[in-house]
C-alpha cells in the first residue's frame, strides 16, 4: 500500500491549487482524478469565464490562482482579469480551456506533487477520528492508498460523507439543489454584431443595466438577455428550458463562446441515474438553443457547435457540517472570522431550484466576506480538510462561495493546512491559523488579518 503525506481526493479548481500548495510547503502529494486532466468544471464541463477574483478595484483573490492566470496570460492564452459587461460582477476571467490543463499539469509538476488520473475514489477505512486509508478504482482494478492528511476535494463530499462526517443537501426547506447546467461552446460568432443589436435595442437586456461603456471597454464580451426574442420562442414551444434569458461569455478565442444556458431541474449529483439522466436532458436542451440562436439571434447566423459539456456543471450537492458553518448573514454582514483564510466579492448567486428566476444578493459595492478554515474542518474527522463548494456553508452562502476563484483560494489554504499539520503532527483541527495565515500571505495569498 502506498503512503502519501498528503491525499487530495479529486483534481478540480480547488482541489489542483490545493495539492500544489501541499507539495509546495513540502508534503509528499498526490492527487487522485477521475478524468484525465486537472480543472474539474473549468476543463471537463466547460466552465467559463472564472468570475470574480475582485472586489470592487481590489484583487480580492491572488496567490496560485492568480498565478495560473498569469501564466496563462504570458502564453497569449488569457486575456486576464476584464471587466463583466454584463455589469453583475466586477471582473470575469476568459482564459483557453486547453492551455489551463496542461499548466495545471506544469505546477504540479513543478511543484513535486504527483497525480493518479482515471482514478476514482471506491470507499474509505476509518478507525476512531481517522481515515486510515482510502480504496480505488481504475483500470488496475482495486488498490489502497493511505497518507498522513487527506483532502476531499470530489466538489460532493463524497470522502467526507463516506468517513462519517454528517452533511446536508440542498435548500434547508427540501433538500433540492440548484440547478445543473450543460455548458454548449460555439465559434463563428460574430460579436460586433451582437454588440450593435445591443446598442439598438437595450431594452431587451435589462440585467445588462444599459451601461453599454463595459462592453465596449471589455476585451471580450459577456452577454445575458435577449429576453424578447426567448419569451417569443418559448410561448411558440420551440424554447422549453425553464429560464428567463440568455447568458453567454466570450472565451480567450475571439468569436467562440460558452453558453450559459440550460438549465436542469431536481437531479442529485451523488445520485449516478440521476446524473446520467441530467446529462441527457442537457444535451437535449442544447440542441434546442443551437437552432433558436442561429433562427434568432443576430451574431449567431454561421455559428457551429464545438462542443458541450464533456460533464455537467453542478452548482451544488453536499454541505458538510463542519466545525462553524457560514451563513448569507455572514456573507452580508462582512462577518469579521479570526482564522480567515480566504476573502471573495462574488455575491449570492441562487438559480432557482425551483424554475425560472435567479436570486440575487449583492454585497455594497468594493465589500468583501471573509471564510474561515473552521468551515473547512470536521468535528468527527482529525485528518480530514474539505475544500471546494462541499465546504460547511447554508445553501445561502454556499451559492456565494462555489465559484471557481473562491474554491480556488480555499484549495491553497486547505492544502496549506495540510502540509502544517503534516509538519507540526497535529489533528486539522489543531492547526494555529496564525501560521497558517501567514504561511498564505508568504505564498502570495490576499488576506485582511
Amino acid at each position: 500500500m502506498r503512503k502519501y503525506e498528503v491525499v487530495v481526493a479529486g483534481g478540480g479548481v480547488s482541489g489542483s491549487i490545493a495539492a500544489i500548495a501541499a507539495a509546495r510547503a513540502g508534503a509528499a502529494t498526490l492527487i487522485i482524478e477521475a478524468g484525465g486532466f486537472l480543472g474539474g468544471t473549468l476543463t471537463a464541463a466547460g466552465v467559463g469565464p472564472m468570475m470574480t477574483f475582485h472586489a470592487g478595484h481590489k484583487q480580492a483573490i491572488q496567490g496560485i490562482t492568480d498565478e495560473l492566470i498569469q501564466r496563462l496570460q504570458a502564453l497569449g492564452k488569457s486575456p486576464g482579469h476584464i471587466p463583466d459587461a454584463t455589469n453583475y460582477t466586477y471582473s470575469v476571467t476568459p482564459f483557453d480551456a486547453e492551455a489551463m490543463k496542461y499548466e495545471l499539469d506544469l505546477m504540479l509538476q513543478e511543484s513535486g506533487g504527483e497525480v493518479l488520473y482515471h482514478t476514482m475514489l471506491a470507499g474509505a477505512e476509518v478507525s476512531g477520528r481517522r481515515i486510515e486509508s482510502l480504496t480505488l478504482c481504475n483500470k488496475a482494478g482495486l488498490s489502497r492508498i493511505t497518507a498522513d492528511v487527506f483532502i476531499d476535494a470530489t466538489g460532493d463530499g463524497d470522502l467526507a460523507a463516506w468517513s462519517g462526517v454528517p452533511f446536508t443537501k440542498g435548500r434547508e426547506s427540501d433538500e433540492q439543489s440548484q440547478p445543473m447546467t450543460l455548458k454548449m461552446k460555439m465559434r463563428g460568432v460574430d460579436t460586433e454584431k451582437i454588440k450593435a443589436y445591443i446598442r439598438e435595442h437595450r431594452e431587451d437586456f435589462p440585467r445588462m443595466n444599459l451601461d453599454i461603456t463595459v462592453m465596449d471597454s471589455a476585451a471580450r464580451l459577456s452577454v445575458a438577455g435577449f429576453d424578447k426574442q426567448f419569451r417569443e420562442a418559448k410561448s411558440r414551444g420551440e424554447i422549453s428550458i425553464p429560464r428567463e434569458d440568455v447568458l453567454f461569455f466570450e472565451t480567450s478565442n475571439p468569436g467562440e463562446i460558452i453558453m450559459n444556458t440550460t438549465r436542469i431541474l431536481g437531479k442529485d449529483s451523488t445520485d449516478p441515474w440521476s446524473l446520467s439522466e441530467a446529462e441527457i436532458e442537457g444535451r437535449r436542451q442544447c440542441r434546442e438553443l443551437e437552432l433558436f440562436l442561429k433562427k434568432y439571434i443576430p451574431g449567431f447566423e454561421e455559428s457551429v457547435v464545438v462542443s458541450t459539456g464533456p460533464s455537467i456543471g453542478v452548482r451544488g450537492s453536499r454541505q458538510i457540517k463542519g466545525v462553524y458553518t457560514l451563513t448569507a448573514q455572514d456573507i452580508l454582514s462582512v462577518k469579521p472570522f479570526a482564522d480567515v483564510i480566504a476573502h471573495s466579492g462574488y455575491p449570492i448567486d441562487i438559480h432557482s431550484p425551483d424554475g425560472e428566476g435567479t436570486a440575487t444578493d449583492h454585497l455594497e459595492w468594493g465589500a468583501m466576506y471573509g471564510i474561515p478554515y473552521r468551515c473547512l474542518i470536521t468535528n468527527e474527522i482529525d485528518n480530514l480538510i474539505v475544500v471546494g463548494r462541499c465546504l460547511s456553508a447554508t445553501f445561502e452562502a454556499q451559492a456565494a462561495v462555489r465559484t471557481t476563484p473562491t474554491v480556488g483560494a480555499i484549495g491553497q489554504a486547505g492544502g496549506t493546512a495540510a502540509a502544517l499539520a503534516v509538519k507540526e503532527g497535529v489533528p486539522v483541527q489543531q492547526v494555529d491559523y496564525k501560521e497558517l495565515q501567514q504561511t498564505l500571505v508568504a505564498h502570495g495569498a490576499y488576506l485582511e488579518v
